[in-house]
């Protein structure tokens, strides 16, 4: 931390900048197994959570999509509905929490279950704060992971920044 020269008050010595933040990506298996790796994550001194989603969140399938098949919690998370994030979330203070999403495509709806959640467990939308990966357009250019083409996905885009 750096010690700030100017607006202490006299006596107190200098201001301090808060602490960094401090985020582990990572999601896996299931809602239930990455909640618990959360938590034991945040009980020693991490101070955010930077979620890892599976392929098949990350390309708007759900989990018993028949296309999902072999990839479920392969590679990060799955989230397929507001059950899922709640288990995920489970016991997180989330207006206390800095939390980056990485997804894209499905960013605006994996988003809309983030913010149904805090509504449900109390924490005020004005104390959310965090980052989602709102690029749709990367994936369609660079990844062949899109959902939607492009002027779709820059409306999404537009209205995913305008809501927030």
């Amino acid at each position: 931390m750096s010690e700030k020269k100017a607006g202490g008050a006299a006596g107190k010595g200098p201001e301090r900048d808060k602490p960094w933040l401090f985020r582990t990506y990572a999601g896996h298996s299931t809602a239930a197994k990455s909640n618990e790796l959360y938590r034991k994550n945040l009980a020693k001194g991490q101070t955010g959570l930077s979620i890892a989603f599976d392929l098949p969140t990350q390309t708007g399938y759900d989990s018993d999509h028949e296309l999902a098949k072999g990839e479920v919690g392969k590679v990060g998370v799955p989230v397929s509905h507001l059950g899922d994030m709640r288990r995920l979330l489970e016991g997180i203070p989330l207006d206390q929490m800095n939390t980056s999403m990485t997804i894209n495509a499905t960013a605006a709806w994996l988003l809309s279950l983030y913010i149904a959640t805090a509504d449900e467990t109390g924490a005020p939308r004005t104390k959310l704060t965090g980052t989602i990966q709102n690029d749709i357009i990367k994936e369609y250019l660079s990844r062949g992971t899109y959902v939607f083409p492009p002027a779709p996905s820059l409306r999404l885009i537009k209205d995913t920044i305008v809501f927030s």
